[in-house]
C-alpha cells in the first residue's frame, strides 16, 4: 500500500506541474460557472451541499459504506482531486496516508482540513501518541464549528456569493442546534447504568463525551490494525461483566469483530444472552441514497434512535 500511495503522490505532483504557490492562493475563475468542490466524506459533502446551496457543485470522494481510513485513491480519484477548485478533507488522519496528499496540495491550491483545528479534539489511544480522534462528526456542537469553517472557506473564494453561503449556514446551523438538543434528550432517557455504548470501533468517543453516555470499541480509532484475541476477550469480558444487553456493529466496519466477541461472551458467561443491536450505525460514511443515514442529520438521528431502542428497553 505504501508504494502504491507514493506512486500515486507522484503522479499527483506531475499533474500539478510540480510547482508550489508563493504567497497567498489565488482565488478560482468562477466567471460563469459555479466552484467544483471535492470533499472526502459523505459528511463533509452535506456540509457543503447545505452552505453552498446552488453556487457549488460537490463531489463526494468516499460513498456510502466505504472505510475511509483503509481507503486508497485510484488514478482516476487523483484526477478529480486535482481539477476541484476547492478540496475539503478532514484533516486530523482520518483519511490515513492521503493526508499527507492533501497537505502538500495546500501549499499550492484551495485544501482545507475541516477539522484540524477545531478546540477540545480527543487523544488517540495509546500507540498513537500525538495523533487525535478524527470523528468529530459525533458531536454536533463541534461539527457545527465545522459548517462554520467551510461558510467562511467558500465565502474566501468566491466572495460574490457571501450572503448566500452565510444565510444558507444559518438556517442549517439553527437545525444543528435543533438536533443537538434532541440527541441530548433521548440519550438522557436510557437508564443511567444502560447508558453503556459497545461498537466495532472507537469512533463514537466524541458521542459519549457530548450526551453523557460511556463508550467502548473493538479497535482503536482507525480500522487499520486488526483486533486480537486479547481485545476480543477484554471487550467480552467488560460486557459479561456489567451485563451489557446489547453491542452495535457498524455500516463500514465488517461485522464478523462484533460476532466473535459476542461468542466469547456466549461461551464464558454461560445464562446471560447479549444481543446485537437491530441496526448498525452509521460511523465512517454516510448511508446509501434514500436510507436513513443519506444526510448528516439523518445518520445522527437514526443512530440515537437505535442507541435508545437497544439499550433502553
Amino acid at each position: 500500500m505504501r508504494i502504491l500511495l507514493a506512486g500515486l503522490f507522484g503522479v499527483v505532483l506531475c499533474l500539478s506541474g510540480c510547482k508550489k504557490t508563493e504567497g497567498p492562493l489565488p482565488k478560482p475563475d468562477l466567471s460563469g460557472r459555479k466552484a467544483k468542490i471535492l470533499a472526502t466524506t459523505g459528511m463533509i459533502a452535506d456540509a457543503a451541499r447545505a452552505v453552498g446551496g446552488k453556487h457549488i457543485e460537490v463531489d463526494c470522494l468516499m460513498g456510502p459504506g466505504i472505510d475511509p481510513h483503509l481507503f486508497v485513491a485510484s488514478p482516476g480519484d487523483l484526477s478529480r482531486i486535482e481539477n476541484s477548485d476547492l478540496v475539503l478533507y478532514n484533516g486530523v488522519h482520518l483519511e490515513g496516508k492521503m493526508s499527507d496528499l492533501f497537505e502538500e496540495r495546500a501549499k499550492r491550491a484551495w485544501t482545507i482540513g475541516v477539522a484540524d483545528d477545531l478546540p477540545g479534539l480527543r487523544e488517540a489511544e495509546e500507540g498513537f501518541e500525538g495523533t487525535h480522534d478524527p470523528h468529530v462528526w459525533f458531536d454536533v456542537k463541534l461539527w457545527m464549528r465545522v459548517v462554520e469553517k467551510i461558510r467562511d472557506t467558500l465565502i474566501d473564494i468566491d466572495p460574490k456569493n457571501g450572503e448566500s453561503y452565510r444565510a444558507n449556514s444559518e438556517n442549517y446551523l439553527r437545525e444543528l442546534e435543533s438536533l443537538d438538543r434532541e440527541v441530548r434528550t433521548k440519550i438522557q432517557s436510557i437508564p443511567e447504568q444502560s447508558r453503556v455504548l459497545i461498537t466495532a470501533h472507537d469512533a463514537f468517543g466524541y458521542f459519549g463525551r457530548a450526551y453523557g453516555i460511556e463508550v467502548n470499541g473493538l479497535q482503536g480509532v482507525s480500522t487499520v490494525a486488526t483486533p486480537s484475541v486479547k481485545d476480543v476477550q477484554a471487550l467480552a469480558d467488560l460486557i459479561g461483566s456489567r451485563k451489557i444487553k446489547a453491542v452495535f456493529a457498524e455500516t463500514s466496519v465488517p461485522s464478523k469483530g462484533m460476532e466473535a466477541v459476542l461468542r466469547a461472551v456466549r461461551s464464558k458467561y454461560k445464562g446471560f444472552e447479549v444481543k446485537l443491536a437491530e441496526e448498525e450505525l452509521y460511523s465512517d460514511a454516510l448511508g446509501l441514497p434514500g436510507s436513513k443515514g443519506e444526510t448528516y442529520i439523518g445518520m445522527v438521528r437514526h443512530n440515537v434512535d437505535a442507541i435508545v431502542k437497544a439499550l433502553g428497553e
